[in-house]
């Protein structure tokens, strides 16, 4: 099965989706790789949404991904009264650490490294460090701090209930990005063949760095951009991560509204150019869970993420719990088809080429767009194993289609994910004119070719080297 578009749809799945019937559904509406959030539902939910996912992939003979959702560190007040506390602008409010329930003065905050990065943070800034609650619907000005207590005055009231979330803007906090259930989450999903991890809560390098020494080969880590401190720290996050997340309900909350969309284009550019997939994510078609049609906003929405050029567009609540849940990805599908088929888009995607770095396989893949947009041809077919060389033609936006060739079905599965990329599972190729018979064969066979056509075909020799791509080749289908 054939997409015509190259921007991929994420799709989230939930108490509305979790059968094969309705995840089968959603794939034929135009879902390419389904996200299973380890933030809600049961080991066995997961796992038995999981297999449906591989039933249906077994099914349509498709690679397909999935992408297993890390919950990330949870920073919670402690609890409050049965209907909360009223927190009027002006008043005081003290944070600390005691598990005593709280009031309209103090609140348990059970989270010491909290008041840890607090005390180090206001004495750098000397002072004007605020703290949000409740997704920011609740502001508090932080006035005096120790390492077990911290003194506020709201600055926006609202009524603080048990268990809300903290949001702390522009504060880089002590801890890990994996916790305990992480962790255990994490050995599920590697133990179920998940292709992607996607992990919460990044702020620097090193969390990135301690989540691929945990999943070493056996998944690509996504990391997801929700907090200021990880885009301070965005260069060095690209260098490990695999794949990046605009996660843009977090960074919502710790962001002024009017940052969020430059960062959101700062993040894909930035991405791209360092040749990584990266998905735009939150609230996209939000008004589908329930509605049948989204809003022209968020339709505008979804389109200037496939004018950025990202790599993937992705549906969280409309088909997790939606009502309407085929038809957000179908919408989805549509909006994207109807960008990539404007002029404009074209335009926009040759004006932003990333820099080829001076590498034979870098120029290849570079040669391979150039030759393929004045021969027209109708696909680029590269061989890879490890999925460096599919990555390499992605990032340069060809206008033909990357069909690839992956000797391993678990590259296969995690290059669903890649801008422009068909890929399908193929035995590697046993010399030259091997290596133009398999790519004539797949692209007639995966409809991208028919006879006459030309192809531009990327490859390594001696074959089944990992990323040694140093042979460009045109051929004619016969």
């Amino acid at each position: 099965m054939r997409r015509f578009r190259a921007t991929k749809i994420v799709a989230t799945l939930g108490p509305v989706s979790s059968d094969t019937a309705s995840i089968e559904a959603l794939f034929n509406a135009g879902a390419d790789v389904f996200r299973v959030n380890f933030s809600h539902g049961t080991r066995e939910e997961q796992a038995k949404r999981i297999r449906a996912i591989r039933s249906v992939e077994r099914k349509t003979g498709r690679p397909i991904a999935i992408l297993g959702d890390l919950q990330g560190p949870k920073l919670r007040i402690g609890a409050m009264p049965k209907d909360g506390a009223p927190l009027e602008p002006g008043a005081h409010l003290r944070l600390d650490l005691s598990s005593e329930p709280g009031n309209q003065k103090r609140a348990p905050l059970p989270h010491p490294e909290i008041f840890r990065a607090l005390e180090g943070e206001r004495a750098r800034r000397k002072g004007n460090i605020d703290l949000l609650l409740d997704d920011g619907r609740i502001r508090l000005h932080v006035t005096r701090c120790g390492p077990d207590f911290c003194d506020t005055e709201v600055v926006v009231g609202g009524v603080l209930a048990s268990n809300k979330g903290v949001n702390l803007p522009n504060v880089l906090l002590p801890i890990s990005a994996l916790t305990r259930k992480d962790r255990t989450d994490l050995d599920f999903a590697l133990d179920n063949a998940v292709d992607w991890i996607g992990l919460s809560f990044v702020q620097r390098a090193e969390d990135v760095a301690e989540a691929r020494r945990l999943v070493r080969d056996r998944a690509g880590v996504l990391a997801k951009i929700e907090k200021p401190a990880a885009i301070e720290h965005l260069t060095e996050i690209l260098d490990y991560a695999q794949a990046v997340m605009v996660a843009r309900g977090d960074l919502g909350v710790e962001c002024p509204p009017e940052s969020v969309p430059p960062m959101q284009k700062e993040i894909v550019r930035r991405a791209r150019a360092a040749g990584r997939p990266v998905v735009v994510a939150t609230q996209m078609l939000e008004s589908m869970v329930n509605a049948p049609v989204p809003t022209r906003a968020e339709a505008s929405d979804v389109a200037t993420a496939v004018y950025d050029g990202a790599d993937a567009v992705m549906l969280s609540a409309e088909t997790a719990v939606g009502k309407y849940a085929i038809e957000a990805v179908s919408i989805m599908d549509r909006i994207i088809k109807s960008v990539e088929s404007d002029r404009s888009y074209r335009a926009i995607m040759d004006a932003i080429h990333a820099k080829p770095e001076e590498t034979l396989a870098d120029a290849i893949t570079a040669a391979a767009r150039q030759v393929g947009e004045t021969l027209h041809v109708a696909a680029i077919v590269t061989y890879t194993t490890s999925g460096t060389t599919a990555l390499r033609a992605a990032r340069e936006r060809p206008t033909s289609p990357i069909l690839c060739l992956a000797t391993k079905r678990e590259t296969a599965r995690k290059l669903v994910l890649a801008w422009g990329v068909h890929p399908v599972v193929a035995r590697d190729a046993e010399g030259f004119d091997d290596m133009v018979k398999k790519a004539c064969d797949w692209a007639v066979h995966e409809a991208f070719a028919k006879k006459g056509d030309r192809l531009a075909i990327t490859a390594g020799i001696p074959f089944g080297t990992a990323g040694a791509t140093n042979v460009l080749h045109i051929a004619l289908v016969h």
